[in-house]
């Protein structure tokens, strides 16, 4: 599992969820929402993923404003490792 510096794991507005997430290159551990689509469930995410189109099933940690004011989300792990 991926640690992740600076999130209040704590808070009661950020929690986990299942997604998929649009990566055209692994160089960050944070994606922006219009990267991520929300899932009910793993089994759900592992489904809808497209590793030919850069969708990979994930768990994130979100959301959260950034300074520039983009709603961010973190990950907490894949489920499929994406290769660049």
């Amino acid at each position: 599992m991926v640690q992740i510096h600076g999130i209040d794991r704590q808070t009661k507005t950020q929690q986990l969820f299942y997604a998929i997430v649009y990566v055209p290159k692994r160089s960050r551990d944070r994606f922006q929402a219009n990267c991520i689509q929300l899932c009910e469930d793993k089994e759900a995410a592992l489904l809808k993923a497209n590793i030919a189109k850069k969708w990979f099933p994930a768990q994130i940690y979100g959301p959260s404003k950034s300074s520039e004011g983009f709603i961010m989300y973190y990950l907490n792990q894949w489920f499929i490792e994406p290769k660049n």
